[in-house]
């Protein structure tokens, strides 16, 4: 086994890369963007040969790439020959769509966007068929449904064109979810999430209790992707995207991901009864039904669609056999269906093109109008009815070999009829597209006038074609190899026997094939009266019950939405705390809880005192909540009594932080609250009140119970971790801060960019309240009642200016003394917003943003700037992000101190704590000029010049 492959990555990657180019090159000319798609797609296949020796000598290509070793996730590929086979599809066809579509599209359609969507889509499939993380399938497979949503769509002024994509999203992102589920659970079976680890552990899933949850749930993913019924109806409405995409997508690529998937799992999955009456069962019934419904199909399109619907039910069938020889052929199948298919649809894209018509009742005659495109359609058409010397005969014939052994339920004749019925049905729509389609006269009511198209949009079904013919008449020295590399891959193990010719002698399989020839021949020429009993039957229309269910389900979202999400936040805090404390209330019951192990310890009379007035405290908050200003006072002394609690208990960090955190929040309320009535209206009745009092009380007794099961009891926590680490990792002794800048700094930065969007949201909220009606409403505000008119006291202007040069000093000081002792950029910054804070509150707005030097705004954004980059300098040691550096330095006269990149990353705090809190206060200061202040405008200060002035003035 080969592993370590680097060229595996890139190949991976070269799609998703080449996407950047095409909206580029657009601007060069069609053909200049059209050739800088190819190349990557171009380079991608030649790596690709540089690793297919290897493969085909039976050898897997492995590549990993560690992402997150710690918790075991990595990006991780492998190629085997059933990977190959598929990625060698979509490069292939991928540069002979690049090349159609190139003559395809039309100037007014944009190109670059077409092929920068077309790129992304080989990129997702690239990743599903060579990834070896199903964490990283899965991503890739989701992928898959995004961008074919944006290749169905991407006539965006068609409304079937939307609303396929919409389908196709709807179904297959459906069923990519249900994946999700069985692939974790399969996971969890075989202990690994690596495929090649998976595809060894067969029996232990096969055995397991969460295998059949596991299949069905895989399974619905498979048949979504693969439009296995009843998920069959979304594939035909994808056909409003331009042909380009239906070749691609739903013939070679998409469409057979979920058949992809089926095989790869093969080795795993299958040998179980219900792997083969669900797979097998679900491939007949597809098979046979697409292939009815597509004899009706007067759509060009929607009758390859349904074929296709029907060949890959036919694919899905043969896995689902169970039977090593089913697989080959599914695998030779896959190949041949991608041959005749894409060059099918292409034809009949060229046919639209000219003709300016899809509708098989306007045509006909072609042949002599159109002769190149008639020859190539008439070839693959053949191979897909199953008539010799063409690749598709081949496979039909093997198929219904292995169908004629095939036991269903007792009956040895289910598989086999349904097998022919649906080999016959094929023959008829595949001989009513050559013959409505390109035989019988010329018509003189073409909506254009029919021609063969450039070179350039018939080399690629050309060359499909050419390959239809060789591998029809030398399967084994065209394709041998790659299906045996590629079977070997699916079954897992010695290949069965088969035989790859034209002629197998007198059999089962070419009598059944005889009688759907024949049956296809009879089923056309009765064609017109069958036609009019079909489409006077009564039958349920899938697109029909699809929109219902929509319909339905958006009904019912709504009337959930309206019932529940009403915009009463108390309505959604009451739903939430209920269900909260019923789900832990459960949860208690339902487990056994130990006896207590700790004693209660005494409560001091001081601790008792303390406790009584934070209830006391609480409770007036309640009752008194109405009275604005008496509230805020009240949650004042709430946030003082936490604090002394922390001190009490040991945390003087907390009860610093607690302590500034109140200070700064009752400031800026107390400010806000110059803007708001001093009374709460009485909004809720009494009713509701005692609901939530109810609930409330409710909580906090399960909060309290909670809390004493936990003190009472002996647990463990990651604090001795922490205190053992925090000198000799962190290179700090104050444990909490150097849990904050250190063992937890990934918290600490995502929380000061929070808060630093808190305080530009809060910006922005001002700046469109100053705008508008609301900006009309403010400057209407009646400022002479219910507000004071004082002045602000001189006392507290003298008092504030002398307090700033020291809070400044003290804020510095706990900042740099943090890393050892209590303190901190978080708590500092508090301390230097409270002293700027006081200053707006003594001094008055104007003198103190006449004085203002920094951009709040640019504050906020240095804070986060610097915290990222010192925690990005980790990379340069090798080390991951936010690993603190440390050392300690010695000068002469001073003691030996530490110096660590810790401390950058607390001045990037700081800095985002100081900038948000100022920016909210300035927010509030520019409302209050706004809304025409009129008593505090000018700031409260004594400039002796001006006095003088004023006496000299006076006295003229």
């Amino acid at each position: 086994m080969s592993s370590g492959s680097s060229l595996l990555p890139i190949i991976a990657i070269l799609p998703f890369l080449g996407a950047l180019v095409p909206g580029l090159m657009i601007r060069a000319g069609r053909t200049a963007c059209a050739t800088f798609t190819a190349a990557p797609t171009i380079l991608a296949l030649v790596m690709l040969g540089v690793l297919a020796p290897d493969v085909m000598r039976g050898e897997v290509i492995e590549a990993r790439i560690e992402w997150l070793p710690q918790l075991g996730l990595s990006a991780s590929f492998f190629l085997d020959g059933l990977g190959l086979l598929f990625a060698g599809m979509i490069l292939g066809m991928g540069l002979l769509i690049t090349l159609y579509a190139r003559f395809y599209l039309s100037g007014e359609d944009p190109m670059g966007q077409f092929y920068t969507y077309l790129l992304l889509f080989q990129g997702a499939m690239l990743g599903i068929v060579i990834s070896d993380n199903i964490l990283l399938l899965l991503i890739f497979w989701e992928l898959t449904s995004l961008t074919s949503f944006l290749l169905i769509g991407y006539w965006k002024h068609l409304p079937e064109g939307r609303q396929g994509a919409r389908m196709a999203l709807a179904v297959t992102g459906g069923g990519g979810l249900a994946m999700i589920g069985g692939m974790l659970i399969l996971g969890n079976i075989a202990g690994s999430y690596d495929l090649t680890d998976i595809l060894t552990q067969g029996d232990a899933i096969r055995a397991s209790e969460w295998y059949l949850p596991a299949l069905i749930l895989i399974l619905i993913g498979a048949f979504t992707k693969s439009a296995q019924f009843p998920f069959h109806f979304w594939l035909p409405h994808a056909m409003a995207a331009p042909t380009p995409v239906s070749a691609y997508l739903h013939s070679a690529t998409m469409v057979k991901a979920g058949v992809f998937l089926l095989a790869r799992m093969w080795p795993v999955l299958s040998g179980t009864e219900a792997w083969f009456y669900i797979v097998s069962t679900t491939g007949l019934i597809t098979m046979v039904l697409g292939a009815l419904i597509a004899i009706f199909k007067d759509d060009l399109k929607a009758l390859l669609a349904f074929s296709t619907v029907s060949h890959l039910g036919l694919l899905t069938m043969l896995l689902g056999l169970g039977t090593k020889f089913a697989a080959v052929v599914a695998v030779f199948h896959i190949i041949n269906h991608l041959t005749f298919k894409a060059a099918l649809f292409m034809s009949a894209g060229i046919v639209d093109h000219e003709a300016h018509t899809r509708d098989i009742k306007r045509l006909g005659g072609l042949a002599r109008l159109m002769p190149v495109t008639a020859a190539i359609a008439i070839v693959t058409a053949l191979s897909m009815a199953g008539i010799p010397l063409f690749n598709g005969f081949l496979s039909k014939e093997m198929m219904l070999d292995a169908a004629s052994e095939t036991v269903w339920a007792g009956s040895h004749l289910v598989v086999p009829v349904l097998a022919t019925l649906g080999a016959l049905l094929s023959v008829a729509y595949s001989f009513r597209f050559i013959s409505h389609v390109f035989l019988g006269p010329v018509r003189d009511d073409y909506p254009s006038k029919p021609h063969d198209p450039p070179f350039g949009m018939w080399a690629a079904p050309g060359f499909l074609a050419v390959f239809v013919l060789l591998i029809g008449i030398l399967p084994a020295t065209i394709v041998g190899p790659l299906v045996a590399v590629a079977g070997g891959a699916v079954v897992g193990g010695e290949l069965p026997y088969y035989s790859l010719k034209i002629w197998h002698g007198v059999n089962a399989a070419l009598v059944m094939s005889m009688i759907a020839v024949a049956g296809g021949l009879v089923v056309l020429l009765l064609h017109r009266p069958l036609d009019r009993l079909w489409q006077a039957a009564p039958r349920p229309e899938a697109k029909v019950i699809f929109d219902a269910l929509i319909d339905a389900s958006a009904a019912l979202s709504g009337w959930v939405t309206r019932n529940l999400h009403n915009g009463s936040i108390s309505r959604y805090l009451a739903i939430f705390v209920v269900a909260t404390v019923a789900l832990g209330f459960a949860a208690w019951n339902g487990g056994a809880l130990a006896p207590a192990t700790r004693p209660m310890l005494p409560i001091p009379a001081v601790v008792a005192v303390g406790w009584v007035l934070l209830v006391v405290a609480t409770v007036l908050v309640v009752t008194m909540h109405r009275r604005r200003f008496q509230a805020l006072v009240l949650i004042g002394v709430i946030g003082l009594m936490v604090s002394v609690g922390f001190v009490y208990l040991s945390a003087p960090d907390l009860a610093l932080t607690q302590i500034s955190v109140e200070t700064v929040t009752i400031m800026l309320l107390l400010l806000a609250l110059h803007f708001l009535p001093k009374h709460t209206p009485l909004e809720s009745p009494l009713w509701r009140r005692t609901r939530d009092g109810v609930i409330a009380v409710g909580a906090g007794v399960a909060v309290t119970g909670l809390a004493m099961a936990f003190l009472t009891r002996d647990f463990s926590t990651i604090s001795d971790y922490h205190l053992a680490n925090s000198y000799t990792g962190g290179g700090g002794t104050n444990v909490v801060n150097v849990i904050l800048v250190d063992f937890r700094g990934y918290d600490t930065y995502g929380e000061i960019i929070v808060l630093g969007i808190a305080g530009l949201t809060i910006y922005a909220l001002m700046v469109s309240l100053l705008t508008g009606p609301a900006a009309r409403r403010l400057r209407n505000t009646d400022y002479s009642q219910d507000r004071s008119r004082d002045r602000h006291p001189l006392m507290m202007v003298v008092a504030t200016r002398a307090m700033m040069p020291i809070a400044v000093v003290v804020g510095i000081y706990i900042f740099l003394r943090g890393h050892n002792q209590p303190g901190g950029g978080f708590i500092a910054g508090l301390v230097i917003s409270i002293a700027l804070l006081m200053q707006y509150m003594a001094s008055g707005f104007a003198w103190t943003q006449a004085r203002q030097r920094i951009q709040y705004h640019a504050m906020i954004g240095w804070g986060v700037v610097v915290a990222g980059l010192t925690g990005a300098g980790a990379w340069l040691a090798g080390k991951p992000f936010l690993t603190s550096a440390y050392g300690y330095i010695d000068l002469p006269g001073i003691e030996e101190f530490g110096l660590g990149s810790a401390f950058l990353f607390d001045l990037g705090v700081f800095l985002t704590v100081l900038g948000a809190v100022m920016l909210m206060l300035y927010s509030l200061s520019r409302i209050a000029r706004y809304a025409g202040e009129t008593v505090n405008v000018e700031p409260m200060d004594y400039d002796p010049s001006k006095r003088v002035e004023a006496i000299r003035n006076g006295g003229e």
